[in-house]
């Protein structure tokens, strides 16, 4: 992992932060549309809201935290974990921390957890994700489809 990256749970003063990190991951698939910029700022917003609500809702017990690289907050990382799994929620960071082997380092963590613990790491990708090549990488399999997204399993000695 890179020496000066670290996580840290995530505080209400870091919505404003995670919020970014959203709209960041929303930013090419907004291109596409004709809306204007407070058109799409109103739309992440409320996308945002909505998903911070039900990922809370959903998954109470989960980690939630901020990615931080040098003390300076770069993603987020919300993880699940239960007897029978290890869950990736959400792992995003800004895009010009991407492509850095932050999220590669953390992800590998998550690995060797689930290769420890005997567990599977699950996430769900969606199909267009460039992200889905980093999976395929670290020897995810698809093991079901949800509309257009996919979820993705790492078994040890299974999938790798």
């Amino acid at each position: 992992m890179h020496s000066a990256t670290s996580l840290r749970p995530t505080q209400s003063d870091d919505l404003g932060f995670l919020y970014d990190v959203y709209a960041s991951t929303r930013f090419e698939e907004l291109q596409q549309t004709p809306w204007s910029d407070d058109q799409k700022a109103a739309f992440l917003r409320m996308q945002f809201d909505a998903q911070h609500q039900w990922y809370h809702g959903q998954f109470a017990d989960a980690q939630y935290q901020v990615i931080e690289l040098d003390g300076v907050p770069v993603g987020r990382l919300y993880v699940e974990r239960t007897s029978g799994m290890i869950h990736i929620i959400d792992i995003a960071l800004l895009p010009e921390y991407r492509n850095r082997g932050i999220g590669s380092a953390h992800l590998r963590t998550l690995l060797d957890e689930a290769a420890r613990e005997n567990l599977p790491l699950r996430i769900f990708v969606e199909t267009f994700n460039p992200a889905r090549r980093l999976y395929d990488r670290f020897g995810f399999r698809v093991v079901s489809e949800h509309g257009v997204h996919l979820q993705m399993e790492w078994k040890r000695n299974g999938t790798a």
